[in-house]
């Protein structure tokens, strides 16, 4: 199971956020995977001042990936390809890289935007 970023944001503040289908599913699932470009937009936004962490974006998400015991998948060229060819139905790059990612390695996404489904993905919430 894939989280998006705002559903890693929700699950590192506890989950209230979360639907129940979806927290049940982050707790049954075998492994939670986080993609790479999380990390960027986790930064894009603290640097836009549009989030606000409590200590610097790296040390977080450390934390964050260590704590919930996350498997970060990398953009590799597979993700980036899969990124690319997908129409363009989502504007958001982030989205459309974790969209790629979850695509090339046919994992469920945690995420409240229905848009992915527009996609085929199979969509947790």
């Amino acid at each position: 199971m894939l989280l998006d970023t705002c559903a890693l944001l929700w699950l590192a503040e506890g989950g209230r956020h979360l639907t129940p289908k979806a927290r049940s599913g982050i707790e049954s699932a075998p492994v939670l995977y986080l993609s790479a470009i999380t990390g960027f937009e986790i930064g894009v936004k603290v640097q836009r001042r549009k989030l606000d962490l409590p200590m610097p974006v790296r040390a977080w998400l450390d934390a964050v990936v260590s704590h919930h015991r996350l498997s970060v998948v990398p953009l590799g060229l597979e993700e980036c390809v899969a990124s690319t060819e997908l129409p363009p139905i989502h504007q958001d790059p982030c989205d459309r890289f974790i969209i790629g990612t979850a695509l090339a390695h046919r994992l469920p996404v945690v995420t409240a935007d229905a848009v992915f489904r527009e996609y085929g993905v199979e969509v947790v919430w």
